[in-house]
């Protein structure tokens, strides 16, 4: 029987034999996916007819199978070339960079020799800057025999790592096919999920599960995306979340998984990315070996460090400092779950960045458990890698009705005029031009006379131009004056960059629109008494993500989006792109009506003309239904404002019920405390905004919460920006005030009305506080299992 190939993509190789030195991220930031494909579109442009673009090339060593795509072939004059793009000032890129890109030219040019017969070929570097569209040509003339040699060298450091890869990937996928359930039986509802998720998996399709509260969705999708694994022949999995809370449950379900049956249990590697400012330990101190500790020697000592996180729970450390293999568990022992804290113990045991360690694991590892962001934003590492190795993929997006608000802040911009102005006064010179011509076109935007907000049609040419001169002048600068991460250009330079990227692909899917800040009020300017001129802020407001997502999905292999509330199905569908072969299953609830009364209070508006009106009722209605039933209660109000009319006049005429607010920008200390007032025989009134912290996420079974109070729709508020969004809605799918405020309204009711009812044991009482809640378009997207009553007087 012929031994397994392990199939590496020629960077992958590359970055893993041909790092050393220090991380250094002084040489950044770099283009985007954008940018480089226009650079190397350019570069290529200008070669002769007879050039070769994208040259597919593949090569063997041992069990070893390389493969990848060359940048260019030019054969007249026998030359390959690796293009690279970038800012700034190419002298200041670190010696390691140049070294890994030279490792990749190289390894080409003994693919094409190969390929096509070759005694020798030039090997290129091409450089070239997309600010100035100027290249820098690095040529070298070498042998077939000399690049042969250089490729078995870098394959031979790989081919051990290779060869345990190739075990690791086979007992994993050995124990995933027989892998049992952890919990024995699955809870009612689980198992209808669970055979969604793996039909869509193993037929390739995307899926949309709607499941109800309670079930386990956590544990209920990932072990049957596990189950498929093997027959798909997935590489990973990745488990993405909107919250901390998300990742954790997903982290209990793997663990159960794991230690259900410790000695066969499988060999999983799972890992967790945080957020690079909750995971930096020095975040007074820049990403080079220069200034950060844990940055200097990054690469040498990485491969210790990568050993040790991938071994098992053994004191066993292997000796070598160069490229080794992850020591093989003993029989019967787990490797270690990845999450944040073991993560940083291993990286500082070996003083390398906790971050940067968390990214090379990334590659190594069977399930990645993340915030959305790693894979669907315009930057996102998980989906840049999955492009670049060839990954197949299986993805699980928890909690997905939040990904509409969130992939549309991923794919907006804003640029405050304010702040711009703030830049110009203190800028250096050498700045000062190309942020003045910058603030010449910015006044050149047409906004009509005394109105706050307009949109206007398209974002003009001068403008983009005028701020890419901003953004390569800055780059420059700042490629000097790079020790200080705290630089006061660095958020203006960034907020820069975002935009112009996004102004790139500006369409239909998004406003450009202008927003006026009132004046402020009257200060003292060069010694005289002066009104401060009202700034304005820029936007590329995203309406419509479903083009900057689609791609997303079809780089998967399956993408399973599971919510509570899902419904109306066709409007995530068409917001987010999901593929015309999405499947969708709407999991019946284990419930039973007779749990939770839901009960309509027709005689209130807390529409805002009537907000004034609605105070006393509202207060009346929480009393009485509290000394009716003592116990824990949430009250959802729709905004800060009303929540605290509602809350001053309650504590005023009913002193002896104890309440507590949520509060605005509550930081996490005091959001525990607030949670932690809903203890099993407490009673009391909880206040919260529809739509915060407290309406989804949170889990407070039994007595901890016995009913909810909902004193509004949750329609998102009348003003110009909703106005635009609402006739671009219609315009896009003829839905503008359903997908604008009344789908989105009634989510948030639903998840808030959900915290009440956690368990089968559960009963409770929810109010729906407004006369809209009676009206037919509003009833149909409630859940079915509610059995909706009026007030019960």
């Amino acid at each position: 029987m012929s031994a397994a190939t392990y199939t590496v993509a020629v960077r992958s190789l590359c970055e893993f034999t041909a790092k050393s030195g220090d991380l250094d991220l002084r040489f950044t930031p770099s283009p985007t996916a954008q940018e480089g494909i226009a650079g190397h579109t350019l570069v290529t442009s200008r070669r002769g007819e007879h050039y070769e673009s994208e040259v597919s090339l593949s090569g063997r060593f041992d069990q070893l199978q390389v493969r990848g795509r060359a940048d260019g072939y030019d054969p007249v004059a026998n030359r390959v070339e690796e293009i690279k793009t970038y800012r700034g000032d190419l002298t200041r890129m670190p010696d390691n960079h140049r070294q890994l890109h030279w490792a990749q030219a190289k390894i080409y040019g003994w693919l094409l020799c190969q390929s096509r017969g070759l005694a020798g070929i030039e090997v290129a570097l091409v450089y070239f800057d997309i600010a100035t569209q100027e290249e820098t040509l690095l040529p070298e003339q070498c042998t077939a025999a000399a690049l042969e040699d250089f490729f078995n060298r870098h394959c031979a450091r790989f081919l051990a790592w290779a060869q345990h890869e190739l075990a690791h990937r086979a007992a994993r996928d050995t124990a995933l096919a027989t892998l049992p359930f952890p919990h024995g039986e699955f809870r009612t509802g689980q198992r209808p999920l669970a055979e969604a998720v793996y039909r869509a998996a193993t037929n390739g399709r995307c899926l949309m599960a709607q499941a109800p509260t309670g079930i386990g969705k956590s544990i209920g999708t990932i072990f049957p995306a596990l189950k498929a694994m093997p027959g798909q022949a997935l590489d990973k999995l990745f488990f993405l979340t909107a919250k901390t809370s998300g990742r954790q449950a997903a982290l209990d379900a793997l663990r159960q998984i794991r230690t259900t049956d410790p000695v066969a249990a499988p060999p999983l590697r799972v890992i967790e990315i945080v957020a690079r400012d909750k995971a930096c330990e020095h975040p007074d101190k820049a990403c080079h070996g220069d200034s950060c500790p844990l940055a200097a020697g990054f690469y040498d000592r990485l491969p210790q460090a990568r050993s040790a996180a991938l071994a098992a729970r053994t004191n066993v450390m292997p000796n070598s400092t160069q490229n080794v293999t992850p020591v093989t568990p003993p029989e019967g022992s787990q490797e270690a779950l990845l999450d944040r804290r073991t993560v940083r113990n291993i990286a500082l045991a070996h003083a390398v960045c906790p971050y940067y360690l968390t990214q090379e694991l990334v590659r190594w590892a069977d399930v990645v458990v993340a915030d959305y962001n790693y894979y669907f934003d315009m930057a996102a590492m998980l989906f840049g890698l999955t492009l670049a190795n060839d990954w197949r993929i299986g993805v699980l997006v928890d909690e997905a009705h939040n990904m509409l608000e969130r992939a549309r802040r991923m794919y907006s911009a804003t640029f405050d005029e304010t702040v711009l102005q703030n830049v110009q006064r203190s800028a250096p010179a050498v700045l000062r031009a190309p942020l003045a011509g910058l603030a010449r076109e910015w006044q050149r935007l047409a906004m009509p006379a005394d109105a706050d907000y307009a949109v206007l049609p398209a974002i003009p040419a001068s403008f983009r131009s005028a701020l890419q001169t901003v953004i390569a002048a800055m780059s420059e600068l700042l490629a000097e004056n790079q020790s200080d991460p705290r630089h006061p250009l660095l958020d203006f330079y960034f907020e820069a960059l975002h935009f112009a990227r996004l102004a790139e692909s500006f369409e239909a899917h998004s406003l450009f629109d202008i927003t006026t800040a009132p004046a402020d009020d009257d200060v003292i300017t060069s010694g005289r008494l002066a009104r401060r001129r009202p700034g304005r802020t820029l936007c590329i407001r995203n309406i419509v993500p479903a083009p900057f997502l689609k791609a997303r999905f079809t780089a998967a292999r399956s993408v399973t989006l599971f919510s509570a509330t899902l419904s109306p199905q066709q409007f995530y569908r068409d917001t987010l792109g999901m593929p015309d072969t999405t499947a969708w299953v709407d999991v019946p609830s284990p419930f039973e009506a007779q749990q939770l009364s839901v009960q309509i209070v027709g005689r209130i508006s807390t529409r805002f003309s009537d907000r004034s009106r609605s105070l006393l009722p509202i207060v009346d209605l929480m009393a009485r239904q509290f000394h009716r039933q003592p116990g824990n209660y949430l009250a959802f109000f729709s905004s800060f404002d009303y929540l605290q009319q509602v809350g001053d006049l309650f504590a005023e005429r009913h002193p002896e019920i104890a309440t507590w607010t949520q509060s605005r920008r509550m930081h996490e200390t005091a959001r525990d405390g607030f949670l932690a007032r809903f203890s099993a025989g407490g009673a009391g009134i909880g206040f919260a905004v529809l739509g915060g912290s407290f309406g989804e996420g949170i889990d407070l079974p039994g007595e901890r919460l016995i009913g909810a109070f909902i004193a509004t729709l949750g329609l998102p508020q009348r003003n110009p920006v909703n106005e635009q969004v609402m006739q671009r809605m219609e315009t896009t799918f003829a839905a503008g005030y359903d997908y604008t405020y009344l789908y989105p309204g009634i989510q948030k009711v639903v998840q808030a009305a959900g915290r009440v009812i956690r368990t089968r044991t559960d009963c409770g009482v929810v109010f729906l506080i407004d006369d809209r809640f009676a009206r037919a378009e509003v009833r149909r997207l409630l859940p079915l299992w509610w059995e909706v009553a009026r007030e019960q007087t």
